[in-house]
């Protein structure tokens, strides 16, 4: 395999590899062109020999030509007199870039990039809209995404200062492992305001909150230098980043975070201006970013909504890649749908399911991603409980979400926010372990059903909840394990023929499949031969439903 891979590199051009994750070139390229295959991330370095004073005051602009179309990418200053054009592209084929720069050494400069087709099953391109389907996310390559995304914001910090990442590794491992495959993150938090549970002081190993040798900009969070930005913070993100695009993992990256007592400078003055499109310019190439401006933008009175709006003005401007773009406040998305390419909503209500129902009717051209709703399973420290912390309660909110036609994320407590368990399954017996599982059976059901073709259809719900796929000819009902009974005869007999329909139930804890029997349609339901009732939520499976043809 070794040999193969090898082999492989030689053939695309080697490259100098300073990490397997990002291809680094040094420019002059010689004669050869860049050769990458489809959404490789690649740096072209250029040393300038000569000082510039104020470096990330300097336009630097590659402009990237083919016979049918034109982008201007941003180059970002990386220290030591090194400015990196970083690319990738999911359009095979030659192209050529010539540098435009206030930088009189980078002005004029060229080269070529030649794109390969992708021989990696598991790699799609980035996340976009599709305009056959506007409430669903696609990648690149037209396959579906389906968004199950798990919090974790303090990625950043796991191996902060360490060569190689160790722990973050083991992390993203899991994460991909158990079935979710993004990651809702911040560049940088500081520490949390609320008091911390006692019992984490004896395993320090698992705080990373309050650190005073991480910050983006130089001196630290308590005594802020915003003259300029610690490169080593980002050159460490970057690593961060290009580990989670290996796993496919997509980065849902809030730039801002407001009340994790971060010292942010001024909105809009210099040192914020410098900071907001420096993260712009740096990962846009990345085909695993979805950006999002400020985790709960509106929320803490630091934000104006005309602040936001030029935000997200100001990133549209800088993206050459036109990378998707929210807001994590559903009042912000609400009334300004217009500016996001999805709605994001945060909702702990007990009415979930109605109010994600809700949404996706007032916006139908819009996925409708919840983020935050509430249920934050238990861990061994009380790190924020939320509204919901049993198991069982917080994935049922998941499959809620998912049932209204949505997508969703899934909190840990020993994961999403300062307290970062990386290994919770190496931890000691008495440690509370999160059940990662039953996500993993939540992935392998709705790729079985194709959720991308699934709608709720609410009249249907009996006594569960509805989710019909017309395409396919696929119904499904959920049933909490409290239900005496539900039924799907309505949903069936309105929409399809069904004598060659089956019928099985799934277990959403075990991700167990009952067997595939013929599908019966009784005149009141499905009791009789429900397994699990009372054990654990359960979902009606009706598939191979021929449409009416009326």
């Amino acid at each position: 395999m070794k040999k193969i891979y090898i082999l492989a590199l030689l053939l695309l051009g080697l490259p100098h590899l300073h990490h397997a994750q990002i291809n680094t070139w040094d420019f002059p390229l010689g004669r050869k062109p860049v050769t990458s295959a489809q959404w490789e991330v690649n740096d072209i370095v250029f040393h300038v020999k000569k000082k510039v004073k104020n470096p990330f005051a300097q336009s630097a602009f590659a402009v990237v030509t083919t016979d049918t179309d034109t982008q201007r990418v941003p180059l970002f200053y990386n220290g030591d007199n090194d400015w990196v054009f970083r690319y990738s592209s999911g359009e095979t084929g030659s192209k050529q870039f010539t540098i435009e720069s206030d930088v009189a050494q980078l002005d004029g400069q060229k080269g070529e990039i030649v794109i390969v087709a992708n021989q990696r099953t598991d790699r799609h391109g980035g996340v976009v809209l599709n305009d056959a389907q506007p409430d669903r996310l696609f990648y690149e390559d037209e396959s579906h995404y389906f968004n199950l995304a798990f919090e974790c914001d303090w990625l950043f910090a796991l191996d902060y200062g360490q060569e190689e990442l160790a722990k973050t590794d083991h992390l993203l491992d899991l994460i991909q492992d158990y079935g979710f495959n993004q990651i809702v993150m911040n560049v940088y938090s500081h520490d949390v305001k609320w008091p911390k549970d006692g019992r984490l002081f004896e395993h320090p190993e698992h705080e990373y909150g309050g650190r005073q040798d991480i910050f983006p900009f130089l001196g630290s969070n308590e005594a802020p230098d915003y003259s300029s930005l610690n490169l080593e913070f980002f050159r460490h993100f970057d690593q961060v980043i290009a580990h989670m695009h290996d796993r496919e993992i997509v980065s849902h990256l809030m730039i801002y975070v407001w009340n994790k007592l971060v010292s942010w400078p001024d909105m809009e003055s210099e040192a914020d201006n410098l900071y907001y499109d420096y993260v712009i310019k740096r990962y846009q190439a990345f085909p695993n970013i979805i950006w999002d401006v400020s985790k709960e933008a509106l929320h803490y009175e630091r934000a104006t909504k005309e602040y936001i709006v030029e935000r997200i003005e100001r990133a549209r401007n800088l993206d050459s890649y036109g990378r998707l773009i929210s807001v994590h406040d559903y009042g912000f998305c609400r009334n300004n749908p217009e500016l996001v390419d999805f709605i994001s909503m945060q909702n702990w209500q007990h009415t979930l399911y109605q109010n994600m129902l809700n949404a996706a009717k007032e916006f139908p051209q819009k996925p409708i991603f919840n983020i935050e709703h509430g249920g934050y399973e238990e861990s061994p420290y009380v790190v924020f409980p939320g509204a919901y912390v049993d198991a069982e309660a917080c994935l049922r909110r998941n499959y809620m979400c998912l049932f209204a036609g949505g997508y969703t994320t899934y909190y840990w407590q020993g994961a999403s926010w300062n307290v970062v368990i990386h290994n919770p399954f190496e931890q000691p017996k008495d440690f509370i372990k999160p059940h990662f599982e039953y996500f993993q059976h939540m992935r392998k059901l709705f790729e079985s059903v194709n959720f991308e073709n699934c709608r709720p259809i609410p009249q249907f719900n009996t006594s569960g909840y509805n989710l019909t796929n017309l395409q396919d000819g696929i119904v499904l009902v959920y049933a909490p394990k409290e239900n005496q009974w539900v039924g799907a005869n309505k949903v069936v007999t309105k929409h399809f023929q069904h004598q060659h329909a089956t019928q099985q139930w799934f277990n959403t804890l075990t991700g167990e499949f009952s067997e595939e029997v013929a599908f019966e349609k009784k005149a009141l339901g499905f009791w009789d031969d429900r397994p699990w009732k009372g054990e654990a939520d359960a979902i009606l499976i009706i598939r191979n439903l021929d449409p009416n043809v009326r």
